[in-house]
This record gives C-alpha cells, sequence and structure tokens, in this order.
C-alpha cells in the first residue's frame, strides 16, 4: 500500500516538517496531449529530429524478428562495451523509469530519501511500494547544488539526477561519489548525461562505490520515448536483485535493437556531436531569456532544458499556449513553487521565435 501522505516528509538541515505535497504524477507530455501538434514544443525534453534515419531503419528490421521471444544478451553486452563494464553489471530496463519501480520493489531500505527538486517518479515509485519517503530539498540561494552533508547520515537509499531535472545542474562527481557508503543504495539518474559534452561527472564507470546504482535512458537523445528503453549500471548482485523484480521479457525486441544500435562507435559520436550543438543552443537560449529583466533562469545550466522563475508563471504558461508554444509548469516538482517553468533547449530560429512570443506574453517590457 502506498504511505500515506502525511508520512512524507521534506528533510533539510536542522528542520524536518511537512512540506506540500506537489502532483508527482504531472510530466511533461502533458503540457501537449491532445495538442495535435499545433504546439511548438519546449515541454518534453526529447531531443528534436529523431530519431534519426538510420535508427528507424534499424529498429524496422527488427521486426521481422516479432515472433520470437526477445534476447537481450547481445544488446547487453553492447551496453556494457560502451561503458567499458562486464555485462553482468548492466541491467536492460522499459525505460529508465522501470528501474525506479524495481529499486523501490527490490531494496530493502528503511528510510529512503530523494534529492528535490529532481524527477518526481522515483519518488512517487517509492511510496507506491509503500516507503516512507524522506526529502532533502536543495535551494535557488545555493544554485540548486548539492551539498552531501545535507543528506542524512542514516539514510539507507538516495536518490540524486545528475544533470537535474528540472534545475539543469551538474553536480561534480566527487560531491556524488561522497554520498556512497556500505549499506546504502545510492541512485544517481543520468537520463541527461549522454547530452553533456563530455558526459562529465558522470559515475557510469566507477566499479569502486559501494551501493551505486547509476540510471541511463535512451528516450531523450534519441527520440525513442515511445519505445521505452534504458539501463541501469549496478553490481552484478544488485542487476542480480533487480532483476528478480522484473517480469519475463520485459524489453521488447525493437528495443533491443535500438539499445544495440545506440551503444555503437558511430552513435556514440553522432551523440557528442549533438550535445556540442545543444550546448551551444543552450547558450542562445540563455543569452535570449537574459533579455527579460523579469527572467531569471537558474544555472549554471548544463541539460537540454532550463529552468526559470518568473512571477505569474502559470498565467504566462497559459498566455504562451495561445501564441503557440508549450512549457513546463514547475510547481509539480518538490521544492519549486509556482513561479517556476523549465524550457528546452531548441534551434535557435525556435528559440527567437520563443522569445518573440514571451515579449508580447509579457508585454514587450524587457
Amino acid at each position: 500500500m502506498p504511505a500515506p501522505t502525511d508520512a512524507v516528509r521534506g528533510v533539510r538541515p536542522g528542520l524536518d516538517a511537512p512540506v506540500p505535497e506537489p502532483d508527482l504524477r504531472h510530466h511533461g507530455d502533458a503540457e501537449v496531449r491532445d495538442a495535435d501538434g499545433a504546439l511548438t514544443d519546449l515541454a518534453v525534453n526529447v531531443r528534436t529530429g529523431t530519431p534519426p534515419a538510420w535508427l528507424k531503419e534499424r529498429i524496422a528490421a527488427s521486426l521481422d524478428s516479432l515472433a520470437a521471444y526477445p534476447d537481450g544478451r547481445a544488446a547487453r553486452r553492447a551496453v556494457a562495451a560502451r561503458h567499458g563494464l562486464p555485462p553482468e553489471r548492466v541491467l536492460l530496463t522499459s525505460g529508465a523509469a522501470e528501474a525506479f519501480v524495481l529499486l523501490a520493489r527490490a531494496v530493502r531500505a528503511r528510510r529512503p530519501v530523494v534529492v528535490h527538486p529532481q524527477f518526481t517518479e522515483p519518488e512517487a515509485a517509492l511510496r507506491d511500494a509503500g516507503h516512507r519517503v524522506g526529502r532533502v530539498l536543495l535551494a535557488e540561494r545555493d544554485g540548486f547544488r548539492l551539498d552531501p552533508d545535507a543528506v542524512p547520515e542514516d539514510a539507507d537509499l538516495v536518490v540524486i539526477g545528475n544533470p537535474t531535472n528540472p534545475t539543469s545542474v551538474l553536480h561534480p562527481a566527487g560531491a556524488l561519489a561522497r554520498l556512497a557508503r556500505p549499506g546504502r543504495t545510492l541512485v544517481v539518474d543520468e537520463a541527461f548525461m549522454d547530452a553533456v559534452p563530455g558526459e562529465r561527472e558522470s559515475l557510469a564507470e566507477r566499479t569502486d562505490l559501494p551501493g551505486l546504482v547509476v540510471l541511463r535512458s535512451l528516450t531523450k537523445t534519441w527520440g525513442l520515448a515511445g519505445l521505452r528503453v534504458g539501463y541501469a549500471l549496478a553490481a552484478p548482485e544488485t542487476v542480480g536483485a533487480l532483476q528478480q523484480a522484473q517480469p519475463l521479457w520485459p524489453v521488447s525486441g525493437p528495443a533491443l535493437a535500438a539499445a544495440e544500435a545506440c551503444s555503437a562507435p558511430g552513435a556514440l559520436a553522432e551523440a557528442a556531436a549533438a550535445a556540442e550543438q545543444i550546448a551551444v543552443d543552450r547558450a542562445h537560449l540563455l543569452a535570449r531569456l537574459g533579455e527579460f529583466g523579469q527572467v531569471r533562469a537558474a544555472g549554471p545550466a548544463a541539460a537540454p532544458f532550463v529552468l526559470i522563475r518568473l512571477s505569474e508563471a502559470a498565467a504566462v504558461r497559459r498566455a504562451l499556449r495561445t501564441h503557440g508554444f508549450a512549457v513546463r509548469r514547475g510547481d509539480t516538482f518538490p521544492g519549486l513553487g509556482p513561479d517556476w517553468l523549465r524550457l528546452a533547449v531548441r534551434d535557435r530560429a525556435t528559440t527567437d521565435r520563443f522569445a518573440a512570443a514571451l515579449a508580447e506574453v509579457l508585454g514587450g517590457s524587457r
């Protein structure tokens, strides 16, 4: 049974008080659902122009094998080789989101803690599994950066994103490594790490940190949100425990084909080039946002999205829809409030159109 709402508590240094409960099940796709393509999508963090033609061809070719039960061994080896790890440290999942459900079911945590603001599905999955979840709320005044000492010593399951959705903060690998210790499961959600040039600050290839679980998604960079494919990297015993919580054949044949293809050297080079372009496009977006005195961007941003704060954000979001743009509300993330919006990074032309729409919504004041 889910833990009762009043059992979920926010944790700050020197403070332990209830926090208002946002809608943990609200995600960016809700902003564009039923829009029938009428809105330019800045709410969902999937790279535009994807999946590429070569990947669609690989997936289409796999359809000839739909009569066979999925065999994930080749994809598992490919993902392992991509990270320089043995296959027994890889678990393929139906999107990274499935891994949160598996962790909630398989890890016997007495005091799980989620570092917020971040993707809300980890906490939702833990609560659905009956856990009482603590929160470490990172503060805007600190740039939403992690202080490892803010995490309670007795937390035996800690979840944090890197780079973090929605703040776009990239935490130093050393700071995250300080959270690892015997008896604790440390879950680092790296769903957007392949959009960071050089994947700097990644822990994916670390095998020396006790209890480390790194989660990756292939849906963002490669445009595979509808196919559902991701993976977990962890010690073999942890992989085995998570695998026992999975249903049979959890990843489809086409998704396995995509995982194998996206782990090949050519695909990694393409993803690296895309990450460099995202950095350029993000800088342009931040520069245009800087033209508006009433808009403040959290930063420094490192992911394919930015978090902004402005008054009357809900009204601005609704007005932007009338100008053809969907943006992500921020008040459903614990630790944020009604003055926050998240914007996906797009190409310069789209950003310029958005800036023009925002100027109209804000009355042209800059």
